[in-house]
């Protein structure tokens, strides 16, 4: 049966806690940088891992003694940088692509670009030269 009231979520809530605080969304997409006719925007990778345990030994008053412990830990790795400037977005990484996924998503911001402008294009009507 489970008890609410059991020392070890404390210990979970109070360790939850402390993981939130160290990483929310501005720790993967930073704050934007303004510099002259571009806005860089860094960009991160986020590891944590989390583990708690305890035990229960017996007595003869409920609820003690209680042993327990949690823990968690955090990595923060820089990726790059998003660039944008003059209405493009270039993706600026720390390091060189290792595999093709890595790759597909550097050549992401400027595939979607290209895509807007050919879907523009086929969407306007051609100009008449003799108008």
């Amino acid at each position: 049966m489970a008890n609410e009231n059991h020392p070890i979520n404390g210990l979970i809530d109070s360790a939850l806690q402390n993981l939130r605080r160290l990483v929310d969304a501005n720790t993967i997409i930073g704050q934007p940088i303004r510099a002259e006719d571009a806005t860089i925007i860094p960009v991160s990778k986020v590891s944590f891992g989390f583990a708690s345990g305890g035990s229960d030994l017996p007595t003869a008053k409920a609820g003690e003694p209680f042993g327990g412990g949690a823990g968690g830990g955090v990595t923060i790795q820089p990726l790059g940088f998003l660039v944008v400037q003059g209405g493009h977005v270039t993706l600026l990484q720390m390091n060189e692509n290792k595999t093709t996924a890595d790759r597909v998503v550097s050549l992401m911001p400027e595939l979607v670009d290209k895509l807007g402008a050919l879907l523009k294009k086929e969407k306007d009507p051609p100009q008449d030269p003799q108008a």
